[in-house]
């Protein structure tokens, strides 16, 4: 896999009003397509979407602008920079207070092997997706790194096998609307 992928990023709107952005068909058939390659020129999306070039990219725009699209980045394959093992690590914190969280979220995201972190809910309070050279790097990080900060209590090891499976996310009409 020695090719660089790009996706598209979506998040929750940012909105100053509480009002989703209103998104058609059109436009969520464009998110579907820039989630499979962010790279697609905006005149073959216009032709897959059956809109003219100009509004295509307008629409694009206006998601950018209301914030439905977040981000274009290049996806990395950390195994062809000498990063082939992953892992998920499983992170509870003590004690449970917002100074504690923000001080492991900013060592956390400081750490070269952090690849992505996650707030998540259930028996662990954060999950950091990691990539290192082998196991004895992932060794290092826990034990030297992770378990060395005050605020970690416990870290739970789940090697990745494999590269993600992602699908893009996409447009599911909600209970009650129209279907057309």
């Amino acid at each position: 896999m020695g090719r660089i992928r790009y996706y598209v990023y979506m998040r929750e709107p940012q909105m100053k009003s509480d009002r989703l952005p209103e998104l058609d068909s059109v436009d969520w058939a464009i998110l579907e397509l820039l989630q499979v390659d962010a790279t697609m020129p905006n005149k073959d999306i216009a032709a897959k979407v059956g809109v003219a070039p100009s509004t295509c990219l307008e629409r694009i725009r206006r998601m950018r602008r209301n914030g439905t699209i977040v981000a274009t980045r290049a996806h990395v394959a950390p195994s062809l920079l000498g990063k082939g093992e992953q892992a998920f690590l499983g992170i509870q914190i003590r004690p449970h207070a917002r100074d504690t969280a923000n001080d492991f979220v900013q060592k956390a995201l400081a750490l070269p092997e952090t690849l992505a972190l996650y707030n998540v809910s259930g028996s662990d309070d954060y999950l950091v997706h990691v990539a290192v050279a082998n196991s004895t790097e992932l060794q290092t990080l826990i034990i030297d790194k992770l378990l060395a900060l005050p605020q970690v209590a416990h870290c739970r090891t789940q090697l990745i096998f494999g590269e993600p499976l992602v699908a893009p996310l996409r447009h599911r009409p909600s209970a009650g609307a129209p279907r057309g």
